[in-house]
């Protein structure tokens, strides 16, 4: 594939996957179409999965000779990482020549996160007489319910259930498995979609063990539940930007609110550093002082006019 193509499928994902505006999308494509234009400059006609590190290095000091702000160098960079990283996620390359690109920080961006009673909607939203509604259920259930990434929704096996012990084995980055408590309502979800649908459909030969099927009997795609929970989030009325990874960041928020221990939190999510789950305590911090600010008498006070 060429650079063209690929930049189109890059721009797809950006819209369905990571949920970004359209303003963000044209953004992200214009980097990552100043690389192609760098190198079709240099008369090195490379395809983006040719690449290696010391061309995006020279590519990053040629930007650097534009003369652009330090900002603007840091949108290029984080659109060119963002753009192998999705190269990686297409198998398209093996290793990822941008991964240690230093991107100067300007703020670090709290995640989006939904209330339990915006869940609540959400899942109020299934339409449950579909023949795939209770699937649906199941899987924002299991979302929220044990805070995976969808790519492990998606690797879920049959085998990977115990039941008994109210566990499931979680296989993560780097095919790394952890083991993640799952609650009794996900369970009875997961259950209802097996006995009552999944055990009438008739599955593709090698997708057996597979938890999360789709009409035809395969694993779902990625897009299949971007769309349909973007589908629930319309209904319910939901205004934020959410995805699938919108019911994770839920998911830890949520226990951090309520005491849960960062370190189990850690481990639960697969984080390989405390520091990446301790933005949750950030994102917490910024909840308890929205609610103070909203609902504590003084501060009512202090915000009137004397």
């Amino acid at each position: 594939m060429n650079w063209e193509s690929w930049i189109r499928g890059f721009a797809d994902y950006l819209r369905l996957e990571r949920s970004l505006s359209e303003h963000s999308v044209v953004a992200y494509v214009n980097d990552v179409q100043k690389l192609a234009g760098y190198f079709s400059l240099q008369g090195e006609h490379k395809s983006p999965v040719s690449i290696d590190q010391n061309d995006l290095l020279s590519f990053i000091a040629w930007v650097h000779k534009l003369g652009v702000s330090e900002r603007t160098q840091a949108r290029i960079i984080s659109g060119v990482r963002a753009f192998y990283h999705y190269l990686m996620i297409e198998d398209a390359i093996t290793g990822n020549p941008a991964a240690n690109l230093d991107v100067p920080r300007i703020g670090r961006k709290l995640p989006e996160f939904l209330t339990v009673e915006e869940i609540e909607r959400i899942i109020a939203a299934i339409d449950l007489s579909d023949p795939l509604g209770q699937r649906n259920r199941a899987i924002v259930e299991t979302l929220y319910g044990c805070g995976l990434r969808v790519s492990e929704l998606l690797q879920l096996k049959l085998s990977d259930m115990n039941t008994a012990d109210e566990f499931i084995r979680v296989t993560g980055k780097g095919n790394k498995q952890r083991l993640v408590p799952i609650g009794r309502e996900a369970l009875k979800h997961i259950s209802l979609y097996v006995e009552n649908t999944r055990r009438t459909m008739t599955i593709a030969r090698g997708f057996e063990d597979n938890l999360f099927l789709n009409r035809r009997g395969k694993t779902l795609s990625r897009v299949m539940v971007f769309t349909m929970i973007k589908e629930l989030a319309k209904r319910a009325g939901i205004r934020k930007i959410i995805s699938p990874h919108t019911f994770r960041h839920s998911f830890a928020t949520h226990l951090v609110e309520g005491g849960a221990d960062l370190r189990a939190v850690q481990d639960m999510l697969g984080h390989e550093s405390i520091t990446t789950t301790e933005i949750y305590t950030h994102l917490s911090r910024e909840y308890l002082k929205e609610n103070l600010l909203s609902f504590h008498p003084r501060a009512k006070l202090s915000g009137q006019k004397r």
